[in-house]
């Protein structure tokens, strides 16, 4: 079971989904078993420009990872006579079909709402609502292409447990067709036990990491997924080792198709609640690559129905299966015939210290990364909080051993890098076949490879034990300039914002303060500001500030790719960056004067403030 600060379950906890679709097993308590959806056999059949589909709302058992581990009743989705699945039955047409849809609520104490079986786009939702055992029939057109949702929702919502269940993938496909993709739904079921410990299942297509699907990709191939993000939480989804590319958004009612220049490169794209989105990368090299939620506690250990005891050997596990949970992907991009790793050239060799010293700040041990540019040890119990910043050049090699002092089992991820795989920074997944990467283990060291293709704004941060080491302070900023270029810190400022312990509500500090000392800047003068967003979970919006009133700056990059010119023009001087991802802006000051760096959460409550004294 999950313990989980009673004001974080807003940001930790998210919804469930359910479906069905193969011969009905029952369970020894005489429910039917849910079978995972992986969303690549449509649901219903076809007569002429007609898909009749007959859908069943019933209570079913569901075992989001070993079949034979535990399980939770859940309402979920069938075609009537079919297994209940998770996701719901894929409806997946061509525009101008009709659906024929039937739906009975098998429920027997409940009645549902129906949503999501509309023409689209839609303004409004159907708003029906079927009694316990009664049916209904909705005759409606597809409308336009896109991908969406669709379910059938229990009852009145009780937000002390979560039931959004009964949710599956409405995808409606170009007349002239559509290239090859893969449809994967976000599914959360949530119910507490008492005031702080909760009972979870978090899954991706009804499987919850380490059961989750395994993907193949070939090298060189467009990969081209559909997400939806059946929950009410949001999401922000991270690739490991690559970017992709957002083609659409949608949500849930309508979706909207992008082109051109108004396409973004991203390695962390925040889904919203009941939202969607349309992606496509190319995998450039070899090796096993991540695609996750970056919220820490969607993919810690204790993202499942009976997860390990608070401070269990699985969270410090070298194993893959064991120190992640919950809403991870994992996927291997196959070896060529004669394909050989590219030879960059001599590296520039750092060294990274993982450290512990004294406790500061509210957080109850201090860890950090202390940055050797020469090889020389740092004094035992120095502690850099955030890590000092790694300034690198573009295409130059760079192998940075990260040194552990700590006491236990750590790992790096450098965040936004294309890099080869074993350097990635995931123990016991980076690589391929038998040479995985290892934890670094406690007196032992570790070396990765940096490939730098491109000049941006990253970070590096721990990947086990997330919950306690990130809190602690193993994270840090990345920047990486043009050849010829220099950093020069009185015009280039770097803002991390991460959390300060793993108090309830979270503490944030910028640059590992929480009351940072006013920064002064020169008057007539672009400064860049590269803000980080490096914590468990919570979406932060920075802004800057001359009393109450927002000021003006440019968007330069996100997730460290230069934004194309449409998207970089100048507008108001506030954004929100959910974990994982990286912004850079151009701001000119006015005049002299007091301004103020703000950052708050979406709903505008303060967290930190930093003065900005233009003189």
């Amino acid at each position: 079971m999950t313990v989980v600060p009673p004001r974080l379950r807003s940001v930790v906890i998210s919804t469930a989904c359910w479906a069905f679709g193969a011969p009905v097993a029952t369970h020894t308590d005489g429910l039917p078993v849910v079978q995972a959806n992986d969303n690549r056999v449509p649901a219903g059949r076809m007569d002429g420009d007609t898909l009749r589909l007959s859908l069943v709302v019933e209570m079913a058992d569901w075992f989001p990872g070993d079949a034979a581990g535990p399980s939770v009743a859940v309402a979920a989705l069938a075609e009537e006579g079919k297994a209940p699945q998770i996701p719901g039955p894929l409806i997946r047409v061509a525009e101008g079909t009709v659906l024929d849809v039937s739906l009975r609520n098998g429920l027997s104490d409940s009645s549902i709402r129906i949503a999501g079986l509309v023409t689209r786009p839609a303004d409004a939702d159907s708003g029906l609502r079927l009694a316990p055992g009664a049916t209904t029939r909705l005759r409606y057109v597809a409308g336009a292409a896109g991908t969406y949702l669709y379910g059938a929702i229990p009852g009145v919502r009780d937000w002390d447990r979560e039931r959004e269940t009964s949710f599956g993938a409405v995808i409606v496909d170009p007349r002239a067709g559509a290239p090859p993709d893969r449809v994967f739904v976000i599914n959360i079921w949530s119910d507490p036990v008492d005031s702080i410990v909760w009972r979870e299942a978090l899954a991706i297509n009804g499987r919850s990491f380490p059961f989750t699907e395994r993907l193949t990709e070939t090298l060189g191939d467009s990969i081209r997924w559909r997400w939806i993000n059946a929950s009410i939480r949001n999401h922000p989804m991270h690739l490991h080792g690559f970017y992709f590319r957002v083609d659409g958004k949608g949500d849930g009612r309508t979706d909207t198709a992008y082109a051109g220049d108004v396409r973004r490169l991203v390695v962390t794209e925040d889904m919203a609640p009941f939202s969607t989105m349309q992606v496509v990368w190319q995998p450039d090299r070899i090796g096993n690559w991540l695609f996750h939620c970056h919220i820490g506690f969607h993919v810690s250990p204790d993202a499942q129905l009976d997860p390990p005891p608070e401070h269990a050997h699985a969270h410090l596990s070298g194993k893959f299966e064991e120190h992640m949970a919950g809403l991870v992907l994992g996927m291997t991009v196959a070896r060529p015939a004669g394909w050989t790793e590219p030879d960059d050239g001599p590296p520039r060799r750092l060294h990274l210290y993982a450290q512990e010293g004294r406790p500061h700040g509210r957080a109850p041990r201090a860890l950090g990364y202390v940055l050797s540019e020469d090889g020389t040890a740092p004094a035992p119990d120095s502690v850099d909080i955030p890590g000092r910043l790694l300034v690198l050049t573009r295409g130059q090699p760079t192998d940075v051993t990260i040194v552990s002092r700590l006491s236990e089992p750590t790992a790096v991820h450098w965040h936004g890098l294309e890099l080869e795989s074993y350097s990635d920074g995931m123990a016991g997944w980076s690589g391929m076949g038998p040479r995985v990467a290892p934890p670094v283990m406690p007196g032992d060291s570790f070396t990765a490879h940096l490939t730098l293709p491109r000049a941006g704004t990253f970070m590096y941060h721990t990947h086990i034990n997330d919950y306690e080491q990130l809190s602690s302070g193993l994270y840090g900023a990345i920047v990486v300039l043009e050849p010829g270029e220099r950093f020069d810190p009185t015009t280039d400022h770097v803002y991390v914002a991460g959390w300060d312990g793993p108090d309830d509500p979270p503490h944030i500090v910028l640059n590992g303060d929480s009351l940072p000392p006013p920064a002064e800047l020169r008057a007539g003068v672009a400064h860049r500001f590269r803000f980080i967003n490096i914590g468990m979970a919570l979406r932060i919006r920075f802004s800057i500030m001359q009393d109450t009133t927002v000021l003006s700056w440019r968007p330069l990059a996100w997730d460290g790719a230069d934004l194309p010119p449409p998207q970089a023009t100048l507008r108001p001087a506030t954004t929100v960056l959910a974990v994982g991802q990286t912004a850079d802006f151009l701001w000119r000051p006015p005049r002299r004067g007091a301004y103020r760096l703000t950052l708050m959460s979406p709903r505008g409550a303060p967290l930190v403030e930093q003065q900005l004294m233009v003189r």
